[in-house]
């Protein structure tokens, strides 16, 4: 497994050659430096944006390299960059790195506050509001207020949404002959921007944990995905899991995409039943033979879809025979019956969300969402009866995954390139009118909405996404630089309205560390903030950027 802290990624060789060139170009005139784009307040001026990647390798590899070299730049200045950042790439990996330890609150000094932990979990990304609430409320009321999701005020962000993006709430028979590019972008930003901005923020992050667990690739589907994204993943999201498997075995989307809508007696399609027991309810592990397998697909036969998208259950296909799942027996049924047969794929669901390996899959599965990649055996129980004894009562378990002694002794979970982009945004808090540009920044970071075409999801895991710090640096430096023209333009003056190093530094920590940015981090940049007592917007910018594309931004 590859650590992250940028050391396993400039321990890469591609990406390594990819920074060498970077630092080579450093030191080209900055006759060829992008200017074109440059915002208002940095008219005047020549940054190089290659001096300012320069400047973060030297950063992500001081993140990685000993201690000693470490404290050897303090003092550092730009002039003296392109020296310093070969000798810290010459270095291996620090080998003491590790994201999954536990953490050690004295090496960890100003990151190890359980209720801005809290606050990194609930949400896509700290703000300053959001941890002015949280100190108000406490870790209880907090977490608290974030379950009972309707009673927030979201007003500004639902009305946007209903207003620049008005497919969402159409019915299949309006949504069948529109542009399906549009509804897909629809769907990707309508989805980035509650994400990012609505204040139902852990409602936010469950639609999206919904979203890998019952994943359905857009172009499979089309426009269905709108639909199931509105009447399953939000409807239920923070609900019942029985509410929310079986909204989903009904939804036309699922049965398209996973085929059940074309498994009749005659023709069996084993697609669905092999995935609702292996991924959404039972796990891989969790008792099932192939001849489960088979046996579920005769119980589903004929759950399928009509005209636009509309379930229906087709009695002329199903398989009326007797059928054996898991030691649960259903009787024949004469062809006569008709609809009625449809009652043995409801009995099968009651069986399988009630069954106990659903209840560890399940539990398993949010523990590694919400607090760490490995939970303790002794986690799993506990949030697994849980589900047992609520009958899958989500908000009961989240309560019982986000106590104030997990959180506090839960390792650090990596950004999945979603993530990193989302807390940028909150952090920054750009004005916005669209988002397309941040629906095409997540293709770049490897991430793009919809668009995971096996059915388990976006990995949850830190070795798949630990790659690809160039583009998130370019996206970072993206978004410090947004002007003042655009679907998003960016006010820096929040970040410089005491415009001093200091005044500056502590401004960047409390919009994107929520005041705890480590002291190591804090001394780097106000080393080159330092070079200008009164640094210059375009400092600032860069500054903002580098913070963004520090390993301690990386985590949550």
């Amino acid at each position: 497994m590859r650590h992250i802290a940028s050391g396993p990624d400039l321990d890469d060789a591609r990406e390594a050659r990819e920074a060498e060139e970077l630092l080579a170009a450093s030191a080209v005139a900055s006759s060829d430096a992008a200017t074109t784009d440059l915002p208002d307040d940095r008219q005047g001026e020549r940054p190089s944006r290659r001096r300012f990647f320069a400047l973060g390798v030297s950063m992500a590899a001081a993140s990685v390299a000993s201690a000693t070299a470490a404290s050897a730049q303090q003092g550092t200045k730009p002039s003296a960059t392109r020296t310093m950042v070969k000798r810290l790439l010459s270095q291996p990996p620090n080998p003491a790195f590790d994201p999954f330890k536990k953490p050690d609150p004295a090496a960890q000094k100003g990151w190890d506050s359980a209720l801005t932990r809290l606050v990194r979990r609930v949400t896509n990304g700290v703000t300053e509001d959001e941890i002015k609430l949280a100190q108000k409320l406490g870790f209880v009321g907090y977490l608290n207020y974030h379950l009972a999701f309707t009673k927030i005020d979201d007003a500004y962000a639902q009305n946007f949404v209903a207003s620049a993006y008005p497919y969402l709430g159409q019915s299949v028979d309006q949504l069948y002959n529109v542009d399906q590019g549009m509804l897909q972008s629809q769907l990707t930003e309508s989805t980035l921007y509650r994400a990012a901005f609505s204040k139902r923020q852990l409602y936010e992050r469950m639609v999206e944990f919904w979203s890998d667990h019952f994943n359905i690739a857009f172009p499979q589907v089309n426009y269905l995905k709108l639909v199931d994204d509105r009447e399953v993943i939000r409807k239920h999201a923070l609900g019942k899991f029985p509410e929310l498997l079986k909204a989903s075995a009904h939804s036309p989307a699922m049965l398209e995409y996973l085929d059940n809508t074309r498994n009749r007696q005659r023709t069996l399609n084993e697609n669905y039943a092999r995935e609702i027991m292996e991924l959404h309810t039972l796990g891989v592990d969790g008792g099932y033979t192939q001849a489960d397998v088979r046996e579920l697909a005769r119980v589903l036969t004929g759950w399928t879809l009509s005209g636009r998208g509309t379930f229906n259950f087709d009695a002329s296909g199903h398989d009326y025979g007797a059928k054996s799942v898991m030691g649960q027996v259903i009787a024949a049924m004469p062809a006569s019956a008709g609809v009625a047969a449809k009652s043995e794929g409801d009995q099968m669901i009651d069986f399988l969300v009630k069954h106990p390996s659903t209840a560890k899959y399940i539990s398993t599965k949010m523990l590694r969402w919400l607090l760490q990649y490995e939970p303790t055996a002794a986690q799993v129980t506990a949030v697994a009866s849980v589900y047992t004894r609520t009958q899958g009562d989500i908000p009961s378990m989240v309560r019982a995954i986000l106590t104030p002694a997990n959180v506090t002794a839960a390792a650090p979970k990596l950004k999945r390139p979603y993530t990193f982009l989302l807390s940028a945004l909150r952090g920054l808090n750009p004005t916005v009118s669209a988002v397309a540009g941040p629906r095409r920044s997540l293709t770049t970071l490897g991430q793009p909405m919809f668009m995971w075409d096996p059915p388990d999801g976006y990995p949850d895991r830190a070795d798949y996404w630990a790659g690809g710090v160039l583009q998130r640096w370019n996206i970072a430096v993206s978004l410090a630089n947004l002007g003042t023209t655009g679907e998003m333009t960016l006010d820096i003056s929040r970040f410089n309205a005491i415009n001093t190093p200091d005044g500056v530094l502590t401004a960047i920590n409390k919009a994107l560390f929520g005041g705890e940015m480590p002291d190591r981090l804090k001394g780097q940049l106000l080393t080159y903030l330092q070079v200008q007592p009164t640094p210059s917007a375009t400092r600032v910018r860069e500054t903002i950027a580098l913070a963004m594309s520090s390993s301690t931004f990386q985590w949550i």
